[in-house]
């Protein structure tokens, strides 16, 4: 008689375990340096250059293709300076593999535990990225990099991440002043030292506002609602799904759906409901490109929830978003410690169309009579002058920020030396 044995581990428990196997093998991989170190200085007579060989000054860390385009203007800079510049792709595909750069040095390390591994026993001098949870998850702080800095990839609340999520950074660029306030909050509360805030501008919609300018406009063109939700059970297709489809795709006009790049991980049985269901209609599109900016072009009108995509159209476009629903749960977010509502939700409520579920059945008809004011359109302008400040200099002021921080730490450094 055969006995099978099987084990289980849930998420929680795997997490745990592999942060405290990372935390032995990096003592033992440091430990291990430091001893080889001293034996070559013994060996040496007291008298060699001790070099760390695997040593990387300026490191930036793109954990998945998606946020290609927030790094490339920052390596752009770099290659233009002629620095040299390590970039750590999550996966093979990145982009950055199809660049014929010379300074900037590509590398793919993997994804999830994986890429964490190496991460975690880097030596480098500035490491820029935008995955948050430093020190909170499997990413931990590497005793050998002098500088962590976090890097936006949306022009929203600096708030929206999971609980800590940019507490153990030290230093946080972002895409526009306001973001700095909620991080000052939090700073306080948790008794946190202070993080470098600076505003660099956004380097997705810099490269992206080229982009989508050179875009030739549709011949014979047909009016357009791209339908542009966030993921899970709060966001607009997995809240409503049907419910808003339905007599959208029977209006007749011409319907792109683009749903959040996470619904496909998190949601895949609820996509391939609602594609098998509509598979037939004709005005209906899917979008799967890398680039939102396609479908933003040819869309006349946006129809979303809380995804910060608004900000994106709302920015590069200035054309009216409808939103039929602005909540979230906030618990599980930094935002729920600061006692007050997202910026991302009050703006959206004054600069948006708002349509509820009673308004779904004769949701043609609302969308006919959606109004464009001049007093929307005034108030687009403003909230874009808030969040997206320094355009078209967001590479060039990120790429200053590394290089500046790295002298000062090399001249405090040197300094340290000198005076023993």
């Amino acid at each position: 008689m055969n006995t099978a044995l099987f084990l289980y581990i849930d998420p929680g428990t795997g997490s745990m375990l592999f942060s405290i196997l990372i935390g032995a093998v990096t003592t033992l991989f440091f430990l291990s340096r430091a001893l080889f170190i001293k034996l070559k200085v013994i060996f040496s007579g007291g008298k060699a250059a001790v070099q760390d060989t695997s040593y990387k000054k300026y490191v930036i860390y793109c954990e998945d293709k998606r946020y290609f385009t927030v790094f490339l203007p920052i390596a752009e800079e770099f290659e233009k300076r002629q620095i040299e510049l390590t970039y750590f792709a999550g996966t093979k595909d990145d982009p950055i593999f199809e660049k014929a750069f010379t300074y900037v040095k590509p590398e793919c390390i993997g994804m999830g535990n994986v890429a964490y591994a190496k991460l975690n026993m880097l030596s480098a001098g500035i490491v820029l990225m935008t995955t948050p949870g430093l020190q909170v998850y499997q990413l931990k702080r590497s005793k050998h990099v002098k500088h962590y800095s976090h890097i936006f990839h949306s022009t929203t609340d600096s708030s929206m991440y999971r609980l800590f999520g940019l507490d153990y950074f030290d230093s946080v660029l972002m895409t526009g002043d306001y973001q700095g306030e909620d991080i000052r909050m939090l700073e306080k509360q948790r008794d946190l030292p202070a993080k470098e805030l600076v505003t660099v501008g956004c380097t997705y919609l810099d490269l992206l506002k080229e982009k989508i300018a050179a875009i030739p406009s549709e011949e014979n063109h047909e009016f357009t609602v791209l339908v542009s939700p966030s993921w899970g059970k709060s966001a607009l297709l997995g809240l409503y799904g049907e419910k808003l489809l339905d007599p959208l795709v029977a209006s007749g006009m011409h319907i792109i759906i683009r749903p959040h790049p996470q619904s496909r991980i998190s949601e895949p049985d609820m996509l391939e409901r609602l594609q098998k269901r509509y598979m037939d209609a004709k005005n209906v599109e899917w979008d799967s490109e890398r680039d939102n900016i396609y479908a933003m072009k040819r869309a006349d009108l946006m129809i979303s929830d809380f995804s910060g995509i608004v900000y994106d159209y709302t920015f590069l476009c200035d054309k009216p978003v409808m939103y039929a629903n602005a909540e979230m749960d906030t618990m599980p977010y930094d935002i729920y410690d600061t006692g007050h509502e997202p910026w991302a939700v009050t703006t959206l409520q004054k600069i948006g169309i708002p349509i509820k579920e009673e308004d779904f059945p004769n949701i043609a008809e609302v969308i006919r009579n959606a109004s464009d004011s001049p007093e929307l359109a005034k108030l687009r302008a403003h909230y874009k002058a808030e969040a997206w400040q320094h355009i078209g200099e967001a590479g060039k002021l990120t790429a200053d920020y590394m290089i500046s921080t790295m002298e000062k730490i090399d001249a405090q450094e040197t300094a340290k030396t000198d005076g023993k």
